[in-house]
């Protein structure tokens, strides 16, 4: 396969190439930040290559099931090859499909989605990369409202998000029933706006919200103490060229 390239964790490597979705920062903070306690059923919507999915596997233990699901045949048989040369492999059921179509029976615990965005931007030249980056493959009221059917009624929603498109969707989720559980501001450096948000939200009633904030890097150019906190179970931390390597952001 053309250009495909291998990124490195602790206990798990992830194949990618050009076409897909890659290893970015997005998909490593949600993986790092979801609530895995009491979870026993998570659902991974878009897995791409398998990342939140095996980091997710990584974090719970063996009774734990992850189900994902990917539309993309590329991305899907390197999400199948993944989770396969993974420790983690019998935990992992990967299905090539859309949310839309995903049939099941079971109420997930857990449901994690690193979701398409951008949705009034100039759109990139390839059609994959551009259904990966735009809402056109995952509007936001359909992401909502599967959801909401297979969500138990004590189970969690959770995805990350850029800041604009993240208050458009907690306005859409609470018009749907769906109550903000945790939101985290990320900011990618002290010296700049915030980015994205990591939200997690419930169909519980009476929740009072908790709100924090994550740094990345310091002015410096740094990491800082509370991103290695969250990351160090996954990330390689050799030396510092290799860490500015390793953290390619998409």
């Amino acid at each position: 396969m053309t250009g495909v390239d291998v990124f490195q964790f602790k206990q798990f490597k992830v194949v990618q190439n050009k076409s897909v979705h890659r290893v970015g920062t997005d998909g490593v903070l949600l993986g790092a930040w979801a609530d895995v306690k009491e979870v026993k059923n998570i659902l991974d919507i878009g897995t791409g290559t398998g990342l939140i999915a095996l980091m997710l596997a990584q974090r719970t233990d063996l009774k734990t099931t992850i189900t994902a699901i990917e539309p993309e045949e590329a991305s899907f048989e390197l999400a199948k090859e993944n989770s396969k040369n993974s420790p983690f492999g019998e935990k992992m059921k990967l299905i090539k499909t859309s949310i839309q179509n995903f049939k099941t029976t079971i109420l997930f615990d857990l449901i994690v989605c690193n979701p398409p965005y951008f949705e009034n931007s100039l759109k990139p030249p390839s059609e994959q990369r551009e259904r990966q980056r735009h809402t056109d493959s995952l509007p936001i009221q359909d992401l909502i409202d599967a959801s909401k059917q297979i969500l138990g009624l004590k189970g969690r929603l959770s995805i990350v998000i850029p800041v604009e498109e993240g208050d458009r969707f907690v306005e859409h989720a609470s018009n749907s029933g769906f109550n903000l559980v945790r939101q985290c501001a990320v900011f990618s450096k002290v010296s700049k706006p915030q980015e994205r948000w990591l939200l997690e939200l419930s169909l519980a009633e009476n929740i009072s919200p908790a709100q924090s904030s994550l740094t990345i890097m310091n002015t410096k150019g740094e990491w800082m103490k509370e991103y290695v906190s969250l990351t160090r179970d996954f990330y390689l931390w050799l030396n510092e060229s290799d860490k500015a390597k390793n953290m390619s952001k998409e």
